[in-house]
């Protein structure tokens, strides 16, 4: 299969990171990223790095508060992390096996991946409403990953990653289907387009497939060298281009694709 976006239309756009695993923009277009020995990094817009916390551990999945004032930090050492942009930091939630990706609702509500163990069937999905309180969306899963929010329509996506797939659960009714199959080995990162397209970054083949509104899949983007594209984890769209934070190297790659991201919660 050929891909949508030939390989050399990467280009790799900071670098330096310590295995960057996942990337978040802020209001002003700073892009945000964490390392695996717990860094939280702002990254400017000519592609400087710069390190804001050490928090220890392991950064997972990042997110943005909706008034773009804290930044909540998947860290299986500490639970979900809440990080001010000065650096400070504290713990906002505990009790999962492997706190993952988060993504919030315009209203404050908090939505994140508990991973759970691989190939244990015991992940889920959790909600936390803005006073903290916390329930249950999905379980269990098989190593529930990468979330997109399409706010407007009540629907959030998930990537169970040891199933190779995408499962979407209607938030109103809690209804889930599986939304999309064979999306690359190991779906990891989700982002949406204004079209409702489905982008799915894939940690163990070096791609990312589009997923159309009907579920068709496509391949996106291929590295067959997994140099631009490194086992890639999560990705973030922002001013025309696809982001990608590449795991298996020390840097994130971006491609012009003439597309914009559905806006996050911080964004709108």
């Amino acid at each position: 299969m050929t891909p949508e976006i030939p390989i050399e239309q990467f280009e790799i756009f900071a670098t330096g990171l310590d295995h960057p695993e996942c990337i978040a923009f802020d209001r002003e277009g700073m892009l945000w990223a964490g390392g695996e020995a717990g860094q939280v990094y702002r990254i400017a817009m000519d592609g400087r790095v710069e390190t804001v916390a050490e928090l220890g551990g392991f950064c997972g999945g990042l997110a943005w508060t909706p008034d773009d004032a804290e930044l909540y930090v998947c860290n299986p050492a500490h639970g979900v992390v809440s990080v001010t942009r000065e650096g400070k930091w504290k713990v906002f939630a505990k009790g999962m096996i492997c706190p993952n990706y988060g993504v919030f609702h315009s209203d404050g509500t908090y939505y994140v991946s508990d991973s759970g163990n691989w190939q244990k069937a015991n992940g889920r999905v959790l909600r936390f409403d803005a006073g903290g309180g916390m329930e249950t969306v999905l379980a269990p899963m098989g190593f529930a990953n990468g979330l997109a929010l399409d706010e407007d329509a009540g629907v959030l996506y998930v990537a169970e990653s040891d199933a190779d797939r995408v499962v979407s659960v209607d938030l109103v009714t809690g209804v889930h289907r599986v939304y999309a199959e064979n999306t690359g080995r190991l779906p990891d990162g989700l982002a949406l387009d204004t079209e409702g397209n489905l982008y799915v970054s894939c940690y163990a083949s070096d791609d990312i497939h589009r997923v159309d509104r009907s579920g068709s899949v496509t391949l996106f983007a291929y590295d067959r060298w997994a140099i631009k594209l490194s086992r890639p984890t999560n990705i973030a769209f922002h001013g025309g281009h696809l982001y990608a934070a590449n795991f298996g190297r020390n840097t994130i790659a971006r491609a012009p694709v003439g597309r914009t991201g559905r806006q996050l919660a911080n964004q709108r």
